[in-house]
């Protein structure tokens, strides 16, 4: 995939194809139209799901949820945070022959076809379960986690720049980053769009510390985990400061940003350890062009699974606000969304609404209990 986008890139000069894209993504809104600045400051509804479908009961009621989020009509876009199966379920041995016996060489495929049966866009943002944890033994050691991540990005993002379910467009890191970076070129999963006055993206940013708890066994590789680290992160770093220059210069009035991993998770501080620490480059430059900007962000996240919402850098010395050591932020909200249920149960419904001082409203949709739906 990496050498595909290198090609490519080398039949325009790099500075010329990275302004394309830059002015494409200025210029776009959600399904690829033309900005109608008539209704810049209408409330953009989206739905937003995570750590779904995560075992065999949620995939065969899968079109409980997908019926609930498309009979919506005010919904225009659906974003899933990542982890497409549990933490204790088999990745597919891509790329490897013979698959590995514990494997689920077919899973992905599933879900793809799940999400294609969305009738509104649909935009994913990989979880550390679908690619950096396979080398676990909870996971049955069932993958690289290299193989595994391009075998995502191979299907998922088969078409850069373009949305799973309705096809929609959005800017990719792949097709718009800057010149003096090209290992950014291997990023097709982070993508940016505009939504009216609201700037959307997503960052590849997995749970497991951002990927920095050491690969096992066989799979054991740290210069090319570190690799991995340092390329993708510093790629996603870029990516923000992308999203709020792009913000700014369109006097937006809201940025909500995506990823996967629950940066704040209490679970993954003891007495001894600190499996955040990684997040926090990520999570300073977030607070810094934050700060600078002069409307509200929003943080959504999955992860650890139960849904909750806060301000986790309104107060610097609060229980979230020592783990990344950054200045007051007020103008961040994060919700976790909630996921790995037993049972089908509810989606987030977001809404947001530029005219007002705080724009973000949600709740959330138990489309189990929508009397129009079997829950047998």
């Amino acid at each position: 995939m990496r050498t595909l986008f290198m090609h490519v890139k080398l039949l325009l000069p790099a500075s010329a194809l990275c302004v394309a894209g830059l002015l494409f993504a200025a210029s776009a809104n959600a399904d690829g139209d033309r900005r109608d600045d008539e209704n810049a400051d209408r409330p953009v509804t989206i739905a937003v799901i995570g750590d779904w479908p995560y075992n065999k009961l949620l995939l065969d009621n899968a079109h409980l949820l997908i019926d609930s989020v498309n009979a919506d009509p005010a919904v225009s876009r659906l974003i899933h945070v990542g982890d497409i199966h549990a933490g204790s379920m088999p990745c597919t041995s891509a790329d490897i022959l013979p698959p590995i016996p514990l494997s689920n060489p077919g899973y992905n495929q599933k879900i793809f076809y799940q999400f294609q049966q969305f009738d509104k866009p649909v935009v994913y943002t990989p979880g550390d379960n679908e690619w950096t944890d396979c080398q676990k033994s909870k996971q049955f050691k069932s993958g690289d986690p290299l193989k595994e991540l391009a075998s995502v990005r191979g299907l998922f993002f088969a078409k850069p720049g373009v949305t799973l379910g309705k096809e929609a467009q959005v800017v990719s890191q792949a097709r718009a980053f800057d010149p003096s970076f090209p290992s950014d070129a291997q990023f097709v999963e982070n993508a940016m769009w505009q939504q009216g006055k609201v700037v959307f993206a997503t960052l590849n940013v997995p749970g497991s510390n951002n990927d920095t708890l050491p690969w096992a066994g066989t799979f054991a590789n740290q210069a090319a985990q570190d690799q991995e680290v340092a390329e993708r992160t510093a790629a996603d770093l870029r990516w923000l400061e992308a999203t709020f220059k792009k913000a700014k210069k369109d006097h937006a009035r809201a940025v909500v940003i995506a990823i996967q991993a629950d940066m704040w998770d209490p679970a993954a501080i003891t007495a001894t350890t600190n499996e955040l620490s990684a997040y926090t480059p990520i999570v300073q430059k977030l607070a810094d062009l934050t700060d600078d900007f002069r409307g509200q962000v929003l943080l959504l996240n999955g992860d650890s699974h139960v849904y909750g919402s806060d301000r986790p850098l309104a107060d610097p010395s609060s229980a979230t606000g020592v783990i990344h050591h950054t200045q007051a932020v007020p103008n961040l909200t994060r919700i976790t969304v909630q996921g790995s249920t037993t049972a089908p149960s509810e989606w987030l419904r977001l809404t947001i609404d530029p005219r007002k001082p705080q724009p973000f409203q949600w709740e959330n949709v138990a489309y189990c209990n929508d009397p129009s739906l079997s829950c047998e």
